[in-house]
């Protein structure tokens, strides 16, 4: 695997709504070569170039603090030791954790067993 360093400084925003987008839950980001959005997929707007539908989505309940560390890291080391891949994307107040629909009700055991409160 190789890893690339970026060259430049980045800042986190936070907005109440972007015109427009799509409705409903989204996220959208841009790397040096791609465009990517995660939306529901009913509100998929035209024009992309591939596709990937049949996720669901976890997201860690209220407002976390820049300074908190390995969160992310128990939800997936939970995930993995049942081996069920995942998505992550992050928000300026929290993350979620996306899982193919297949593997959903898994995740929630997962989590569970790790001890969190699924609602």
């Amino acid at each position: 695997m190789k890893i690339k360093r970026l060259p430049y400084r980045l800042t986190v925003a936070k907005y109440p709504r972007l015109p427009l987008c799509p409705e409903g839950f989204f996220t959208l980001s841009r790397g040096e070569e791609e465009i990517s959005l995660v939306c529901e997929t009913n509100n998929l707007p035209k024009g992309y170039v591939a596709r990937e539908d049949g996720w669901r989505a976890f997201s860690v309940e209220g407002s976390l603090d820049f300074s908190l560390v390995g969160i992310l890291a128990k939800i997936s080391a939970a995930l993995a030791d049942q081996n069920i891949p995942l998505f992550a994307i992050s928000t300026y107040d929290t993350d979620c954790i996306l899982v193919k629909e297949q593997n959903f009700e898994a995740a929630t055991a997962a989590l569970k067993q790790k001890r969190y409160t699924v609602l």
